[in-house]
C-alpha cells in the first residue's frame, strides 16, 4: 500500500518534503494544512497528485484515510502540533528542531509513546553519502577507538536566506545550536558513539550589521565530554561569511578523518599524508539539497515492518537534544551541565 501524508506548514521546507514523498515508491502527500488559504487545483497540479487543502488541523486529522503527517511549521509551533497528530493516531515526520525547550521534547516524547505511534526526526544528515561513507570506515575500525572528534557547522544564515525572516527571533529561532548547528552536534553524536556526560558551551555574536537583526547569539563552541573519557567538540556559526561547511575531523588509536581524507595504520598509509575518500561532502543548508528521500522511505519501510526507524528515530533525536539544551543551559549560566541533571528538571 501508498501511506497517504499531510503535511502541516507551506513553506521552503515543505516543498522538499512534498518532492522527497512524492519520488518514494510508499507514499503520496495528499492533504496540506497551513494558516494561509492555498490554491487546492494549482497545489494538485504542480505536485502531481490530488491533494485536499486545509485551514483547520483538527479536520485534516480526523481523515482516516490519513496515515502519516509530517510536521514543517515553525519550530515554536511543533510541540502542540506534534501531541495533535500523535493523539489521532497518524505517523510522524517533524523537522528539526524537535522543540525549543527540552521540557516540551518531553512532552512530544510522552505523547507518542501514549499512542504508540512511529516517529522519524529530520536529522537528514545521517543518510548524506559523507556520513554513510564516514560511519562504514568507523565501523570497519579503521581509525580504532576514537578519543577525540570535531564536527562544526558554517552556514551564514543572513538576508540573502529565506529562513533569516523568522531565524532572527529567539521564537522561533531559538539558538544557533537549534537553529541549525544541531545537524553539526547529531553528527557528532553518530560518530562517536557513546554517552555524553557533561556539556560546556560558550556563545558569541557577530559584529557585522547584518547579522544584527539576531535577538540570541550567533555563533557557540560546545565541548563535550563523553562516558568513555572521550572529547568532542561542536562549533555552530550562523553568522559567518564564508561558503557552507560541515567541518569534520575524527581522531582515533588507529589513524585520523579529516572530511573527505584520513590516514590508517591498519592499512599502511603514509601518515605523512592524507588519503583520499570517495564521498560526496555536505556542502549546501539548501533543502532541496539534503537526502529526505533516502531517510523517509527508510521510515516508511520501517512503519510497514513495525520496527523502529533507524538512525533518525525519536528516541534517537531526545538524545541529540538533551545534549543541546544542556549546552545552551551551560552557555547562558556560565559553566558545566551534566545531562544527568537536565534530566532531572
Amino acid at each position: 500500500m501508498k501511506y497517504n501524508v499531510g503535511i502541516i506548514g507551506y513553506g521552503w521546507v515543505a516543498t522538499a518534503h512534498i518532492d522527497a514523498i512524492n519520488k518514494s515508491d510508499h507514499a503520496q502527500v495528499t492533504a496540506i494544512y497551513s494558516s494561509r488559504n492555498l490554491d487546492q487545483a494549482q497545489l494538485s497540479t504542480q505536485w502531481g497528485s490530488s491533494i485536499k487543502t486545509y485551514t483547520d488541523l483538527a479536520e485534516m486529522l480526523s481523515d482516516p484515510e490519513l496515515h502519516v503527517v509530517s510536521i514543517c511549521s515553525y519550530p515554536n509551533q511543533h510541540k502542540d502540533q506534534a501531541i495533535a497528530v500523535a493523539a489521532a493516531g497518524k505517523h510522524l515526520i517533524i523537522e528539526k528542531p524537535l522543540a525549543l525547550s527540552w521540557q516540551d521534547c518531553q512532552e512530544i516524547y510522552s505523547a507518542v509513546q501514549e499512542a504508540g505511534v512511529k516517529t522519524c526526526v529530520c536529522f537528514e544528515c545521517r543518510y548524506s553519502n559523507q556520513f554513510k561513507v564516514t560511519k562504514r570506515l568507523l565501523d570497519q575500525g579503521l581509525l580504532g577507538k576514537l578519543h577525540f572528534g570535531e564536527i562544526d557547522y558554517y552556514h551564514g544564515i543572513g538576508p540573502w536566506y529565506g529562513q533569516f525572516r523568522w531565524n532572527v527571533k529567539i521564537d522561533p529561532g531559538g539558538s544557533s545550536l537549534l537553529s541549525a548547528g544541531c545537524h553539526a552536534l547529531d553528527a557528532l553524536l553518530l560518530c562517536m558513539d557513546d554517552e555524553v556526560i557533561e556539556v560546556t558551551s560558550y556563545q558569541t555574536n557577530s559584529q557585522s550589521k547584518i547579522f544584527s537583526a539576531y535577538e540570541y547569539p550567533t555563533t557557540s563552541v560546545s565541548m563535550l565530554k563523553f562516558k568513555n573519557g572521550a572529547v568532542g567538540k561542536c562549533s555552530s556559526s550562523i553568522d559567518c561569511l564564508q561558503p557552507y561547511y560541515f567541518h569534520t575531523h575524527l581522531v582515533g588509536s588507529e589513524g585520523s578523518l579529516l572530511d573527505n581524507k584520513f590516514h590508517s595504520m591498519k592499512l599502511e598509509t603514509d601518515k605523512n599524508q592524507w588519503s583520499n575518500l570517495s564521498m560526496k561532502l555536505l556542502d549546501s543548508g539548501d533543502v532541496s539539497d539534503h537526502p529526505y528521500l533516502d531517510q523517509f522511505n527508510t521510515f516508511f519501510e520501517a512503519i510497514t515492518d513495525d520496527v523502529e526507524m533507524p538512525l533518525t528515530s525519536l528516541d534517537t533525536a531526545m538524545k541529540s537534544f538533551s545534549v543541546v539544551f544542556a549546552a545552551d543551559q551551560s552557555a547562558a549560566e556560565g559553566g558545566p551541565v551534566r545531562i544527568s541533571e537536565l534530566m532531572k528538571d
